[in-house]
């Protein structure tokens, strides 16, 4: 079979694939159909967080499926229920709700938001300040609450509702904050806008004016979370505590799973039928998210700090690298060279990286070994210096 012949015979042409077929992995090697091996830094865009085929994952991922795969959301099902709990315990927040992935995950955020608004206040006040150069998913309304006019085109009409304010400004953002504002959803990396962490001052000034106002504090941690940024989810790391989190990508540690994280205010927004999935918190998935969020702690977030530290530096001391920004193993690195040309350099050398607008974006496993790192890090800055 020719797997790209195929793909492009029947698969719908949404993506610009890179030519490599996978044919097997482990940990973060990856080999493809004629046997080359390459070091993935990507994985699999912010999400296999322990790598590939990693054993205890594994294990309780089969584990679940020799139990039952699937049942629907009209029972309780205890994966999904140990997940919740672990969850809330580990972050401060007081319940979930699963979806499948993050843009689901951030529909149902906005949803909550805009419900506890109505539920306190009426109508009227629902609008939701989102920051320019934002992704939020491709969904027609997290389409429309995305920062980034490219992607407001053909699907109209969009999801009114939404205004954007530019990210680190903080003036300009309080300006938006009327009295028909219901929320204000962020990322604190916006990842795919060329990842580019927000001000540590803007976001506490902006958190602080929400708080005043009662206007909910959102943030989209569907890539940053789960470890990516050196703490369980990045906005441990200034200091405040959001009325609803999103989360997905690194938490299925490959599996489809979204969640939506419910602080004290909103614990008791979502009530029966006003809210629901199918699939959502499926006990395969849990069970394997499970794995992931236990395994996330003060050693292994010390190590993506270390890490992080050594790609930075690694990054700078390249003659033809122009910026380096990010938090964790969420780095962008612009450099003088087209950044999907470059990208195709590396994956040509055994390396496999990703791009984000204009910059070569790296987000490996967060267990990557040190060896596995600096020979891709050796490939990857060879090729810059090229």
């Amino acid at each position: 079979m020719n797997i790209i012949e195929n793909d492009k015979k029947y698969i719908a042409a949404t993506y610009g694939r890179f030519p490599v077929v996978f044919e097997k992995a482990k940990g973060s090697t990856v080999y493809d159909v004629d046997g080359k091996s390459y070091i993935d830094m990507g994985a699999g865009i912010a999400t296999t967080a322990f790598g590939h085929c990693d054993e205890e994952y594994v294990n309780a991922v089969t584990a679940q499926l020799n139990c039952y795969a699937h049942a629907s959301n009209l029972y309780y099902t205890a994966p999904q229920v140990q997940l919740a709990e672990l969850l809330c315990e580990k972050t401060g927040m007081k319940k979930v709700f699963f979806a499948n992935s993050g843009a689901e995950a951030n529909e149902g955020m906005i949803k909550a938001a805009r419900k506890y608004s109505f539920d306190k206040y009426g109508t009227g006040r629902n609008k939701i300040v989102t920051l320019i150069n934002s992704f939020h998913g491709r969904t027609v309304t997290t389409l429309s609450a995305t920062g980034q006019d490219v992607f407001h085109n053909y699907f109209f009409p969009f999801t009114e509702g939404f205004v954007f304010a530019p990210a680190n400004d903080i003036e300009a953002t309080k300006a938006l904050m009327t009295d028909d504002v219901c929320a204000v959803m962020v990322e604190l990396v916006q990842g795919e806008g060329g990842v580019l962490p927000l001000d540590k001052e803007y976001v506490n000034e902006i958190y602080k004016l929400c708080a005043e106002k009662d206007i909910l504090f959102c943030i989209d941690e569907v890539q940053t979370g789960n470890g990516r940024c050196g703490a369980l989810y990045a906005y441990m790391r200034f200091g405040i505590q959001p009325d609803i989190v999103s989360t997905a990508k690194g938490l299925g540690g490959g599996l489809p799973i979204g969640a939506i994280l419910l602080g004290e205010k909103v614990e008791n927004t979502y009530g029966p039928s006003s809210h629901g999935s199918t699939f959502g918190g499926n006990p395969v998935c849990a069970a394997g998210a499970y794995s992931i969020i236990s395994r996330i702690d003060e050693k292994l977030l010390s190590d993506v700090e270390k890490k992080s530290q050594y790609m930075i530096s690694r990054l700078k001391e390249c003659k033809n690298t122009e910026s380096v920004s990010g938090m964790g193993l969420l780095i962008g690195v612009k450099t003088t060279k087209d950044a999907k040309q470059l990208c195709l350099d590396c994956i040509n050398d055994g390396v496999l990286p990703l791009t984000a607008k204009d910059k070569l974006r790296l987000t490996p496993a967060l267990n990557i070994s040190f060896a596995e790192l600096e020979k891709a890090m050796d490939i990857i800055c060879a090729n810059i210096d090229k």
